[in-house]
């Protein structure tokens, strides 16, 4: 079995490294190639993963390249982890929504369009490289804004997935809670991508006891302070909501913090640098600690799960994924991309059955998804117009004067990415 690591430069990659030495017997990778056109990145990251592998006994071979179509070359699937921009991207991204009030993030409001407007067409040019060199490869799409992605990738007839590691976290975090293992954990996680809520916690499956009110009963605190809400109103929802959602629940509070210190990029940059230094080192031969708090926490076991049920292994029947909502959202429409649990196999993603969304959950699932639509369109075709439509329709965002303002800031600092600007 062959895998490849688009993006393989990545300071997350030794985390994936990680989980394929240690799930082998879950997903037996004979080679596994990591991309990316950084070539001094590539090697640091490249030589910590041989290493990573030889001291856990992984038999499989890791090479390294930047030629993206022999890199994909016959592989059975591609893991799509880039960053178009890396964090300098980012960093503008944080920033330049706070100068109009609004939220400077990488994966919502219009730092998360900016994001998309940059990645998607690189992405397409990817998936449709891959499938010249080999029709019959999964595209396992890691890159935010993963939603939207996923969209672009299946509305062009690629055969994909979309990963997020929110769900996974959870079940870890709840199965901590519960003095469980992770597998007996099942979540009732339902809604689009960095938009989500648990509406059950069951045990041992998908129609076992829903536990949710005892935890939050007796776990409502450390729950809450993770997400960084008040705990009333999580008691209030009755459920676990993202923390994503707190740039919608307490945007202006969240705005005004973010106001007051370095942007979440440029923590990230210095973290890389340092994280770089360390792979460096002859000596290194696992993950180092600091990687933890990069973030992507349990993205290999993911990765690893999920590429596993694709291609015919041992990995878990159901798991959170993106996909086609095919009907599963009856209120949205059934091309729409939804992030929710699902049976995988072979033959692609199959979401469950969930039960009906209050209007709390289903409105604003809604409006997103509307906005969404109006993002991959201007990601496709470009133009002034479609940015500020896109922005228009962003709960987050959603007055006149806003959007205008935004339009023009992003097209000014993404100029160099945009083909039409």
């Amino acid at each position: 079995m062959k895998l490849a690591v688009v993006g393989g430069g990545s300071t997350y990659t030794p985390e994936l490294i990680d989980g394929f030495a240690r799930l082998r017997d879950t997903l037996p990778v004979e080679e596994l190639v990591l991309v990316d056109p950084a070539a001094d990145r590539l090697e640091l990251v490249g030589g910590l993963a041989r290493r990573i592998f030889a001291k856990q006994g992984h038999p499989g071979k890791i090479t390294t390249t930047s030629d993206l179509d022999a890199g994909v070359a016959d592989a059975d699937a591609v893991l799509l982890q880039l960053r178009v921009g890396g964090q300098a991207a980012r960093n503008q991204d944080e920033t330049w929504p706070l100068e109009c009030g609004c939220i400077g993030q990488e994966t919502t409001g219009a730092g998360g369009l900016a994001k998309a407007l940059r990645t998607v067409p690189v992405v397409l040019d990817i998936a449709e490289r891959v499938r010249r060199t080999n029709p019959d490869a999964w595209i396992i799409d890691f890159t935010n804004p993963v939603g939207i992605v996923t969209r672009a990738l299946l509305q062009a007839g690629h055969k994909a997935v979309g990963l997020c590691n929110v769900a996974i976290g959870f079940q870890r975090k709840f199965a901590a809670l519960l003095d469980v293992t992770p597998g007996e954990v099942h979540l009732d996680h339902v809604g689009l991508n960095h938009l989500t809520w648990e509406l059950g916690v069951r045990l041992g499956g998908p129609d076992g006891e829903n536990v949710l009110p005892k935890l939050l009963a007796e776990h409502g605190d450390a729950i809450a302070g993770d997400l960084r809400m008040p705990r009333q109103i999580v008691d209030r929802l009755g459920v676990v909501p993202s923390y994503y959602l707190r740039y919608f629940y307490a945007h202006d509070e969240v705005v005004r913090e973010l106001g007051t210190k370095p942007s979440r990029a440029a923590e990230v940059a210095a973290m890389e640098k340092e994280l770089l230094a360390m792979y460096g080192d002859p000596a290194l031969d696992e993950k180092p600690a600091l990687l933890g708090k990069r973030g992507g926490a349990f993205y290999s076991e993911a990765a690893v799960d999920l590429a596993s049920s694709l291609l015919g292994g041992g990995g878990s029947a159901v798991q959170v994924v993106n996909t086609y909502n095919k009907g599963t959202l009856p209120f949205l429409p059934d091309d729409a991309v939804i992030e929710v649990q699902a049976r995988v196999d072979g033959t692609g993603a199959t979401p469950l059955a969930v039960p009906a969304l209050d209007p709390l959950y289903a409105g604003l699932i809604g409006h997103v998804t509307a906005y969404e639509d109006l993002a991959l369109e201007a990601a496709l075709r470009g133009g002034r117009d479609r940015v500020f439509k896109a922005l228009m329709a962003h709960p987050l965002i959603g007055q006149f004067e806003y959007a205008e303002a935004l339009t023009d800031k992003l097209i000014a600092h993404n100029r160099e990415h945009l083909a039409w600007a």
